[in-house]
């Protein structure tokens, strides 16, 4: 079977490198030159556990390929999956400009009957633009080709994307005919093989089902949030509440795990999404619209400690330890930590940091040369007036407290993701601040 997956950004990647896996012929495409040169030499955009070796051994294999051309790419080809950016607008709309431009791109390439599945995130209704548009363009080509559209969102975590398709916990697929949903069937059925289950649907309800699925967990965390800043006015243990709440099987203990916000390129972008798409049919999703509020409020509820605690923070000196938005990537997209240091740095303080693997992008594209960047975890505490921890990078559970406590000017740890012991610590001398406890 051969496909082709226009995007090679993370949904288009860890897709076509996971499809090659199963031994399906794919041909991932991108109009960045370089990226798919780097592609060829083994250099990949993204950090990803796991991921690479994939890429590697598919590739020397040849069931892995790289290509900008995408009139050549698609040629015989049985599914072209659209896996490009769909970044939010001002007014937080999905800008679907990249969709259309491949499905146009298809339209006037394609030599066969295809199936066009949009595997971005895209809003209800993105579907029928598509189909509107290949419909387009072969009318211009005078062309009676047939096709046939479909939607299959992904649910990838980032840092675990790789398990996560390959053990999925359900496949979910929008159709509108029986030929797509057979091609869709033999696509996946090496996943199907090992008990992982398809799910078929129509198409605007597929769509629905990736901005609800996201929205619903992006509500826990907010929620959780909520409940842990009432908790420290009220003097209550979040961590305590959580456990008791989370031994109830119809919450479960999954994202209710108090911090700092989420952040990433889902979350924060198809809440916006969905209510913008809610708003412009005349529906207010208001539940969703306090995520949102909540979220960026928590956002800013380290910084508030810091002033409470410091008061002025002109000339005062902050360790972070983590950049990303999460462990085991190096998406800084909508991370708390952006937020965090630029406030510091406004308040006239200074920060060192240190993150596994994000540091290379956090000076790129996000925080330039406005912070040092630390050569290790210690190495960032240096002179600092505190350590403000904000990924919970597997590393960083453990640290030996005692070098901490040297290095430190003065013994205070925030703890945005409430990770240690904050009993031992203040045993041990330390101040010490978590979310949601006293």
């Amino acid at each position: 079977m051969k496909i082709a997956i226009v995007g090679t950004g993370y949904v288009g990647l860890v897709t076509g490198a996971c499809l090659s896996e199963v031994g399906i012929n794919v041909t991932c495409i991108d109009v960045d030159e370089k990226k798919i040169e780097n592609l060829k030499k083994g250099i990949l955009p993204i950090y990803e556990p796991g991921l690479e070796e994939i890429v590697e051994r598919n590739f020397k294999k040849g069931r892995l390929q790289f290509s900008t051309d995408l009139a050549s790419s698609i040629q015989d080809a049985e599914v072209a999956f659209i896996a490009v950016g769909t970044p939010p607008g001002e007014d937080g709309s999905a800008d679907l400009k990249y969709v259309l431009q491949v499905a146009q791109g298809i339209g006037e390439s394609m030599n066969d009957y295809i199936v066009v599945v949009t595997k971005s995130t895209v809003p209800v209704g993105t579907a029928e633009k598509v189909r509107n548009q290949l419909s387009s363009a072969l009318a211009e080509r005078s062309s009676d080709l047939e096709f046939d559209v479909a939607s299959n969102p992904e649910f990838l975590k980032e840092g675990a994307a790789v398990d996560d398709f390959m053990r999925p916990d359900r496949i979910v697929v929008g159709v509108e005919s029986e030929r797509s949903k057979e091609i869709m069937e033999r696509l996946y059925r090496p996943f199907t093989l090992n008990g992982h289950p398809v799910i078929f649907m129509d198409i605007p309800s597929a769509e629905m089902t990736k901005y609800a699925a996201n929205a619903m967990l992006a509500t826990k965390i907010s929620f959780m949030n909520d409940i842990a800043n009432l908790c420290e006015i009220m003097g209550a243990d979040v961590n305590a509440v959580r456990t008791g709440i989370g031994s109830d099987p119809r919450i479960g203990n999954k994202f209710i795990y108090p911090g700092i916000g989420y952040g990433g390129s889902c979350f924060p972008k198809d809440v916006k999404a969905l209510i913008r798409t809610a708003r412009e049919n005349g529906h207010e999703m208001r539940i969703l619209q306090s995520v949102e509020d909540v979220n960026e409020g928590q956002k800013e509820v380290m910084f508030a400690k810091l002033k409470k605690h410091f008061g002025d923070l002109k000339g005062k000196h902050f360790a972070i330890w983590g950049l990303s938005f999460k462990p085991q990537t190096d998406d800084m997209r909508e991370a708390p930590s952006v937020v965090i240091i630029n406030q510091i740095l406004a308040a006239g303080g200074t920060v060192s940091a240190y993150d596994p693997v994000a540091m290379e992008e956090a000076k790129h594209l996000h925080l330039g040369e406005t912070i040092r960047y630390a050569e290790n975890e210690y190495d960032a505490l240096k002179g600092a007036d505190a350590l403000l921890l904000v990924t919970e990078w597997s590393e960083f559970r453990v640290p030996d407290w005692k070098k901490v406590k040297s290095e430190l000017s003065t013994p205070v740890v925030f703890d945005g993701r409430n990770l240690y012991n904050r009993e031992q610590l203040r045993k041990d001398g330390f101040t010490y601040y978590g979310i949601g406890v006293q």
